[in-house]
């Protein structure tokens, strides 16, 4: 299957992350980056095509896939959706080293980086990032707008609400609930659901105050 060529939303840490997936992976040289940083250099050899809200135009000139490579989940999310609304392909992107179960599945715009691992039945949300060596285990379900940040571990059965951010080397035990924005401090280990919006730490992990 022949792969787009992505107009890309973001010139940051995370776009370039992503740039490098795509030539790791085989994908065509993107059509250009968008991005609003009144400095913005762009990303290596991309062209820089000015702000994100040129994305309805160059819809209109032909640019028919996308990809968000921002680490803002809820901006991340919102952006993915309008360019869904406005008629842009959104494939889930992975790295040739990622291990992605025959029936696990990602969503539209979804990411899974170098080593990271969706085991069998596991879902990862639209516009959701699976950063590098991350780990869902079977049957986790995983919402919109979720960042799973490198090293972080998350147990069979974990189910994510929308726009959860998982810290660096944290880790979620097996069957547990975590609510929409909640925030999941980097090493703190999950032991029990987490409400919405709840911004949790340590070891065992407690919300704090």
């Amino acid at each position: 299957m022949e792969r787009p060529r992505l107009l890309i939303l973001g010139a940051g840490g995370h776009g370039r992350a992503v740039l490098e997936l795509l030539r790791d992976a085989g994908f065509p040289p993107p059509l250009g980056v968008l991005d609003d940083g009144p400095a913005s250099p762009g990303l290596p050899g991309v062209p820089h095509l000015g702000p994100l809200s040129r994305m309805a135009a160059l819809r209109a000139e032909g640019a028919a896939a996308a990809h968000v490579a921002l680490g803002h989940n809820a901006t991340r999310r919102r952006l993915g959706e309008a360019l869904l609304a406005l008629g842009y392909a959104l494939p889930a992107l992975r790295h040739p080293s990622a291990i992605v179960a025959g029936t696990a599945t990602l969503g539209a715009g979804s990411v899974a980086m170098p080593r990271s691992v969706a085991g069998a039945a596991a879902r990862l949300g639209a516009h959701s990032i699976l950063n590098t060596g991350a780990i869902l285990e079977h049957d986790a379900v995983i919402g919109p707008g979720c960042h799973i940040a490198p090293g972080a571990v998350l147990g069979g059965g974990v189910r994510l609400g929308a726009e959860v951010l998982v810290g660096i080397l944290a880790g979620i035990r097996p069957g547990t609930a975590v609510g929409d924005g909640a925030t999941i401090a980097l090493g703190a280990a999950v032991v029990g659901d987490v409400p919405a919006g709840a911004t949790v730490s340590g070891v065992p992990a407690r919300e704090k105050a």
